[in-house]
């Protein structure tokens, strides 16, 4: 655990009790603070309340008088659409707003490091796509070549959950735009930006709210190192705020499109070979077509992404490329489930917007496609261009009939239901084929999120293949 430090004999009040509030509590009261703790759920307060936190209803009048915080889940409106009473009444007060993330940068350092021969080093992941599988890359790499790793922040452990900082110790931080939003802190040693698609506009009131809110982790913390993402304009943009000059390699771009121009420091993937360029130099490269758990043109990004970062802390080409071969991906991202008869079965379920499933679509020559759930704005219209290798669609739940309005001349089955869907894509498979599951739309039409929607592709997958006659 990360004790919060600053807040000692203080009161600070939390909102929003799940895993990271909880977390938040019990880090803030490690720290010294009397926590004052609430959530809108009688449950989630009966499970703080029995771990001893004081509970403090927030719409109560005076409930901020004698606070010194309020620290706020990610998942709670601060902003757009519109803010939380709670958060409101406490910016009324005069009260500070901040959130886990925060609180890590403010207490990560301790005085102990003063006896580390190598202090160590925060990096922090952003972007629309990719972050979460560029983070556990980074950590796979630094793990492979025997560094002291932490994983946390949107994936895995919550930030402030964390182990305190060792002697040359790396943590790798996954951060959305939620969490970059408010934290009033933001000190990474190394800051990434995969790219931006749109997500979440609501929340951030549009399109450049959402940039604005990726932008703060290279804004407000100025990191020593920036690999940003140049295949959009916004990382264009950003890279040019960065950057001293053109040959300030402080700032790393990445592309997966082409060479980035300039004499600074650029690591860029064009049909499956990554290339590193320093000074208008070629200085290393590496071979990604039979990287199994990296396939495709968007998962060569995130593999620049996680090279730039692995060399800044100064590991050797071949001992990343080594690692690369052995990372067997994320759940739901990608991910192999399954091969028979020349069949590969892939579960990316994670692919809930139009963006992540054409980076999917693009990553397979022929392609047995399960799609749908619950649809959003604009349905799969946007994919036209990208079903060139799709065989045939087999599309279910909430959003199957629309979708198939919108295939066009592309073969399609309605399944409405997963069983039907893998049955069917199963027996139509080729030698060659991939059946993908890549929704293209929200799970909650028919599951609780997308890893339960994930978890029954693998086990229809599994119950066709060990059917009678299937090898």
């Amino acid at each position: 655990m990360i004790a919060v430090q600053g807040f000692e004999g203080q009161s600070v009040a939390v909102l929003g009790l799940g895993r990271s509030g909880l977390a938040t509590a019990r880090a803030l009261a490690a720290g010294g603070a009397q926590v004052l703790a609430w959530d809108d759920g009688a449950e989630a307060r009966a499970r703080a309340g029995a771990e001893g936190f004081s509970l403090r209803d927030p719409g109560r009048a005076g409930a901020f008088d004698d606070v010194a915080a309020l620290i706020v889940s990610p998942g709670i409106a601060h902003l757009y659409p519109a803010p939380h009473p709670a958060i409101t009444a406490a910016l009324r007060a005069g009260v500070p707003v901040d959130n886990d993330v925060g609180l890590f940068f403010r207490s990560f350092a301790t005085d102990d490091w003063d006896g580390f021969d190598q202090a160590p080093k925060v990096v922090a992941v952003t972007g629309s796509n990719g972050k979460s599988t560029t983070t556990a890359l980074i950590h796979h790499v630094l793990a492979f070549a025997g560094r002291p790793v932490q994983m946390g922040g949107n994936i895995g452990t919550g930030v402030l959950s964390l182990e305190p900082g060792v002697d040359g110790g790396v943590v790798v931080l996954e951060l959305s735009s939620y969490q970059t939003e408010l934290a009033r802190a933001l000190t990474p040693d190394i800051a990434v930006f995969t790219n931006l698609s749109p997500d979440h506009l609501d929340r951030h009131g549009g399109l450049g709210g959402y940039f604005a809110a990726k932008r703060r982790l290279f804004a407000e913390g100025g990191p020593d190192r920036a690999i940003i993402g140049v295949d959009e304009v916004e990382g264009l943009f950003l890279a040019g705020q960065m950057a001293e000059g053109r040959g300030d390699d402080r700032v790393i771009r990445i592309s997966c499109t082409q060479k980035p121009g300039g004499p600074g420091w650029s690591v860029f993937a064009r049909k499956g070979f990554l290339a590193e360029w320093r000074n208008g130099r070629q200085a290393a490269a590496c071979d990604l077509r039979a990287v199994r758990g990296l396939p495709g043109a968007h998962n060569h990004q995130n593999a620049c992404a996680a090279w730039a970062v692995c060399r800044t802390l100064g590991l050797a080409p071949k001992l990343i490329e080594a690692a690369f071969h052995s990372f067997a991906g994320l759940p739901h991202r990608s991910q192999i489930v399954a091969e028979a008869g020349g069949v590969v079965f892939v579960n990316d379920s994670k692919a809930t917007n139009v963006d992540s499933a054409a980076q999917a679509l693009r990553a397979f020559p022929r392609i047995r496609w399960i799609a749908g759930g619950l649809g959003k704005d604009g349905g799969i219209a946007p994919l036209a261009s990208d079903l060139g290798a799709v065989a045939k669609a087999y599309l279910i739940g909430h959003s199957a009939r629309d979708f198939a309005l919108q295939l066009g001349a592309t073969p399609c089955d309605i399944c409405e239901t997963m069983d039907i869907a893998v049955t069917r894509a199963a027996a139509d498979a080729e030698p060659g084929d991939t059946v993908l599951l890549a929704p293209a739309a929200a799970s909650f039409d028919q599951y609780r999120d997308f890893e339960a929607r994930g978890d029954d592709f693998i086990a229809q997958v599994r119950r066709v293949l060990a059917a009678p006659g299937v090898s």
